[in-house]
């Protein structure tokens, strides 16, 4: 946190989290609302009939499974697609978490709720994303006394590190990682080759992909993104945002892949 700067007395918000279910239940989207866009993402699970699968774990300002034993079910699967806050910090509610060994969720990045503060621990530089992100990356507190200066990311209890071709059967389905560096080091998503379904995390979502991240490699990015569209890709459920298509899986990557290009003259 920046020294000196004001800790804000925040409104209570209770319920913490938003769940969304699919049209047949299968797949619930939640995510946190009174946090920043920056750092708003999605926790997916997906009901299997032997086991759930959790894919990421949000800010952990409220331990997921607080929710209650509705939301997961059958012994669940937790995969944290990076070491990210948004996305790691609430992997210590689970007994072990699954990720790839180049995130070493056993030693969490600092984090911070200040904006500023995150923006310089993620080493976004650009004046335009800085400009868009409050002082504070949470509009409301989920409970009294909750003190956004003290915010840290714990470790997990547990970490069952996955390599690209790791697959989790939940019985009636089965996903198979992908290793798709770029975005961070150790990125992963999980595909369905059955229903074409793709947990992406952050490598890729309807928006401005980031690249420029400290660990981030542009190189790298791009032939991440490359080796999505050699894939039977028809749903994507991203890290942050909603779902989309196949369609619009391909423009966001050939939007990415120029402006990159572009920007290296080639």
């Amino acid at each position: 946190m920046t020294r000196g700067a004001g800790i804000p007395s925040l409104p209570v918000a209770d319920p913490w989290f938003r769940v969304r279910p699919s049209r047949d239940g299968r797949i619930l989207q939640i995510d946190e609302p009174h946090v920043d866009p920056l750092v708003a993402a999605n926790v997916w699970i997906v009901r299997g009939r032997d086991r759930d699968l959790v894919v990421d774990t949000g800010l952990g300002v409220v331990p997921l499974p607080s929710v209650g034993p509705w939301l997961i079910e059958r012994d669940p699967v937790v995969v944290v697609t990076h070491a990210h806050l948004d996305h790691a910090g609430g992997a210590s509610a689970f007994p072990a978490v699954h990720a790839h060994a180049s995130e070493d969720l056993a030693h969490p990045r600092e984090a911070s709720l200040h904006g500023g503060t995150e923006l310089d621990l993620l080493g976004i530089t650009d004046a335009s994303i800085r400009a868009d992100v409050g002082e504070w990356l949470l509009s409301a507190v989920p409970h009294h006394g909750f003190d956004v200066a003290r915010y840290s990311v714990r470790a997990p209890r547990g970490v069952v590190e996955v390599e690209d071709g790791y697959t989790i059967d939940l019985g009636d389905r089965r996903l198979t990682v992908l290793h798709l560096p770029g975005h961070s080091p150790g990125s992963v998503a999980l595909f369905d080759e059955h229903d074409g379904a793709l947990f992406s995390g952050d490598v890729v979502y309807d928006d401005v992909l980031f690249d420029e991240l400290d660990g981030a490699d542009q190189a790298a990015y791009v032939r991440s993104l490359e080796r999505l569209l050699s894939l039977d890709v028809r749903t994507v459920y991203p890290g942050h945002g909603d779902a989309f298509g196949a369609d619009r899986l391909a423009e966001i990557v050939a939007r990415h892949i120029a402006s990159r290009r572009g920007a290296s003259g080639g």
